[in-house]
């Protein structure tokens, strides 16, 4: 029983009002059959616009003038911009993805206007200008690939000044790391039964594609112990780092979840205690068992997390999580145990058994929430 069903039986609907309601849907659906190929081939090409381009710059860089230099940066991103808002109105998915491209060819002309008067500045605050910029078009233009470029940019602002700032810092990629992590994480959960926007929708996705690198970042930087012969430690620095790493995520899943962000602070604890258990196990750390444990419990969290929200997305990232954790114990810590031949029918054993295993259980909890009323 769909939900028109329900509010028609419950008397919020007439029979009239649900036949005009699907109507509709079936038109709506109908006409955006063809929207995703028209999107990713303009995607696609503007993607390969803007490279053109800037290898036509880079090929005629040497022959140019500063001013002419100059004047090329801003007629490349003042062009896109202009593009973009004539046809928006006309071709709305052409127009954001001009204006998409103008935003990230203010970065590239950030940079080359350094390069342009040989300023030897603070190479963070190019970062900060290009976030600036795209902040600006997001209040513009209002669409999900501004907001998915700001999402980006001022994360990597901050990291990118921590970088500079505690160069010398014993330990300071780990807050770093942590912060990052979490942000991903709070990314990801945007994306709720109830709020399905394109702007979350794209933020979901940032945080899907970068937790797997961020998981390992993080626990490779928890792990590392060396560092440079003068560094120091620096309790308040890290403090400090601590402090951003949890607060700003947390900050970000407030204004996306309210009082719900409760749930974020259980994977930010999470994530804290996953940094303390590398660290604790310094260069051995494929060779400690707790970290798969916590790991384990880790995806777990996130399959509970997404059968409570009825969120099949965070169910499939669980479930992987799970086997990632289970395929990376089996090759450090008992395959080099076995002979060659036996390692190699357990494995196959094990990962037919744990492939079919896991994969039932997700498809077991993905129809569960599927059919939540």
């Amino acid at each position: 029983m769909d939900s028109l069903e329900r509010w028609q039986r419950a008397g919020l609907l007439d029979e009239a009002a649900v036949a005009r309601i699907r109507a509709f849907e079936a038109e709506q659906g109908h006409e955006s059959r063809f929207g995703w190929p028209v999107r990713i081939a303009i995607a696609l090409g503007g993607v390969l616009l803007g490279a053109g381009i800037l290898l036509f710059v880079e090929a005629q860089w040497d022959a140019l003038s500063p001013l002419a230099r100059f004047a090329l940066v801003l007629a490349m991103v003042g062009g896109f911009h202009a593009a973009g808002a004539y046809t928006l109105e006309r071709f709305p998915v052409l127009g954001l993805a001009l204006h998409a491209l103008g935003s990230v060819s203010l970065g590239a002309g950030i940079f080359l206007c350094g390069q342009i008067f040989n300023l030897d500045e603070h190479w963070p605050g190019g970062v900060l200008l290009w976030a600036v910029g795209a902040t600006a078009g997001l209040a513009l233009v209002r669409s999900w690939p501004q907001l998915a470029l700001t999402a980006l940019l001022w994360p990597a602002w901050i990291g990118s000044e921590w970088i500079v700032r505690t160069e010398l810092v014993v330990n300071a990629a780990r807050p770093l790391a942590a912060g990052w992590l979490l942000l991903a994480i709070a990314y990801l959960t945007a994306l709720t039964p109830d709020l399905q926007t394109p702007a979350r929708r794209s933020l979901h996705w940032i945080g899907l594609v970068a937790f797997w690198p961020l998981l390992f970042f993080a626990m490779a930087a928890a792990s590392e112990s060396s560092h440079a012969p003068n560094a120091v430690d620096s309790p308040s620095w890290l403090a400090g780092g601590w402090l951003l790493a949890i607060g700003l995520p947390l900050a970000v899943g407030y204004g996306l979840h309210g009082a719900r962000v409760w749930t974020l602070g259980i994977a930010a604890a999470w994530v804290v205690i996953l940094v303390a258990i590398c660290a604790n196990a310094g260069g051995s750390l494929e060779k400690e068992p707790l970290v798969y444990v916590w790991c384990g419990l880790g995806a777990i969290g996130m399959i509970a997390w997404g059968v409570t929200e009825s969120l099949p997305s965070r169910i499939n990232l669980g479930i992987a999580l799970f086997g990632v954790t289970l395929v990376v114990f089996y090759f450090t810590n008992v395959f080099d145990k076995l002979e060659r031949s036996a390692s190699l029918v357990v494995m196959g054993v094990v990962f037919i058994g744990a492939g079919v295993l896991l994969e039932r259980t997700r498809r077991r909890l993905v129809r569960r929430v599927s059919v939540t009323p």
